[in-house]
């Protein structure tokens, strides 16, 4: 006789949170279930949840890659609630952290060096991602609680400020990752396009490495607040006089700006074997004039998010020079008013949910 061996499901246990049930639909008020912690696994009491743009985008199927419903969130900090058997690095009561990605294939060249958000097969997501352990779709951190593979959990060293930890594990990856990467340093210099929420800690992490940084933006009125964040000077991008005295000059520039607009007008101001990074992703493709590239081997290049030592080293970096976003807390009663100001641009820099509210 043959056996057929099935592999267990976990035990289940209902969570609350916020989801959205259709593209059309407000984020309402969402029961739904989390696996008990396996051996390897990490349970998280949600203490605040940032909200990204990538949550909208999601919620109300932009994309159209939404699996409704929906429980948005991937920037999440909270406190360790429970191990599993086999978790060596996290104990009942300590501060953790999760961000884009929950799991990997793990065995792939890229997830062996680090770099999961590049995994061959495809990095599982915080939310709208197959969830191979309950079947349907992972549900994010717009909820009380999660629970996480170990490897994909975070330590959190800075303790004093746990709202503004929280965008990190989106927005400060996603910006140190390409900082990092291209070796941003001391004496170089740097040109961060756009002061919103990736712009705004692409400014302070550039600093803080460093670099002589410059703040691209559309908005004369942005000077102020750039300079507070660490911008060495401003340029108004629509000022051609003020953009052409910065001609050939850039060592690396860091495009944040997901809105159509011209890249030609930054490669022209990167000097040789300089590089062009994108992190924002306009809707339509840009139009290059390849001679601005061949002309002085400049590059264009994009960076997506970071890897899980990456990112732990991310967040070690910015405790250790007192880096956090500018976030405004909201309690999440209020996440659909929020989605509308994020489209006016009306924060600065970050909403982040206190989950205490739910």
């Amino acid at each position: 006789m043959f056996t057929t061996l099935v592999a267990a499901v976990p035990a289940k246990t209902k969570t609350a949170g916020y989801g959205a049930t259709s593209a059309s639909a407000p984020l309402a008020p969402f029961s739904f279930a989390r696996r008990e912690p396996l051996p390897q696994d990490v349970q998280i009491e949600v203490l605040y949840c940032g909200v990204c743009h990538s949550d909208l985008h999601t919620v109300r199927n932009e994309w159209n890659n939404a699996t409704f419903p929906v429980v948005p969130g991937h920037e999440i900090v909270g406190r360790v609630t429970a191990v599993g058997s086999d978790v060596k690095r996290f104990k009942v009561g300590d501060l953790a952290a999760v961000g884009c990605m929950v799991d990997s294939c793990r065995t792939c060249a890229n997830c062996k060096a680090g770099l999961e958000q590049y995994c061959d097969v495809a990095f599982v997501g915080t939310y709208n991602s197959p969830d191979k352990h309950l079947g349907g779709m992972t549900y994010g951190g717009y909820s009380k609680s999660i629970v996480v593979d170990e490897y994909f959990v975070l330590h959190v060293p800075d303790k004093t400020n746990l709202a503004g930890v929280a965008p990190l594990l989106c927005a400060g990856i996603t910006t140190y990752s390409p900082l990092r990467h291209w070796k941003v340093s001391k004496g170089q210099k740097v040109g961060i396009v756009g002061l919103g929420g990736l712009g705004h800690m692409g400014v302070k992490l550039a600093n803080a490495m460093g670099a002589h940084v410059v703040l691209f933006t559309t908005s004369p009125n942005k000077k102020e607040d750039a300079q507070r964040l660490g911008a060495h000077e401003v340029v108004v991008s629509k000022n051609q006089k003020e953009m052409d005295r910065h001609l050939g000059s850039f060592d690396f520039i860091l495009d944040t700006v997901s809105a159509p607009h011209d890249l030609n007008a930054y490669l022209t101001l990167i000097k040789r074997d300089g590089t062009l990074t994108l992190v924002g992703a306009p809707p339509q493709p840009p139009t290059i004039e390849v001679f601005n590239l061949i002309f002085k081997r400049r590059q264009l290049a994009g960076s997506l998010i970071g890897g899980i030592p990456e990112t732990q080293e991310m967040l070690d970096f910015c405790a250790k020079h007192k880096l956090t976003s500018d976030v405004e807390v909201i309690p999440i009663q209020k996440i659909n008013e929020a989605y509308e100001r994020m489209l006016r641009s009306d924060v600065k820099y970050r909403f982040v949910i206190d989950m205490a509210s739910l």
